[in-house]
């Protein structure tokens, strides 16, 4: 019986050294933990300043954190006489990346919840103002590529689709939301 005992102890200590020694290859010292980034194409064309930070799990996970300022519904213009959009918002997001470790590039896609506070204001023909609370929670997918350049600079286009929980947006807009974007970043 002492026997078995102390094989079953050297199995489970040969074991877990083994098992230790595979999860250290598996880490990669030059993968970076870190990236940020903005939107430029929606700076460029809409005026709204969209950053964002995210953290990765893995090579093909990561958390994603982004605000929006001067943010918009869509793509719905304010250049019209007395219409102006007061709002920033708060993305949090999961992104997978289908990369590889030979090639860092590649699709990914992300499930994300936004929060958009703020107001849309007109001023009508006859002077009246409207305005309506942007406020409410945002639930979307969305999915993109990225061209990563010496795990360091990631640049690449995203598309979105979202729906929006507030009847008075609602009633003023389309439920469903549409975004798209180019964002550059830096990975660290």
């Amino acid at each position: 019986m002492k026997n078995f005992i102390g094989a079953l102890v050297l199995v489970v200590v040969v074991g877990l050294g083994s098992f230790q020694a595979n999860a250290q290859t598996i880490e990669d010292p030059r993968l970076p933990e870190n990236e940020v980034k903005l939107n430029i194409f929606n700076t460029i064309f809409i005026g709204s300043l969209e950053l964002g930070y995210e953290h990765f799990l893995d090579r093909n996970q990561s958390i994603g954190f982004g605000m929006t300022f001067m943010d918009r519904f869509a793509y719905v213009s304010d250049s019209g006489d007395g219409q102006d959009f007061k709002s920033t918002s708060a993305t949090l997001a999961y992104n997978y990346y289908f990369v590889t470790e030979s090639n860092p590039s590649g699709f990914y896609v992300f499930p994300f919840l936004k929060y958009r506070s703020g107001t849309f204001t007109e001023v009508l023909e006859d002077d009246q103002i409207i305005e309506t609370s942007l406020n409410s929670f945002i639930i979307g997918f969305g999915g993109g590529y990225k061209w990563v350049h010496n795990d360091k600079f990631a640049l690449g286009p995203y598309v979105s689709i979202a729906r929006g929980f507030n009847n008075e947006v609602s009633d003023r807009f389309d439920p469903v939301e549409f975004n798209a974007g180019f964002t550059v970043g830096f990975r660290f």
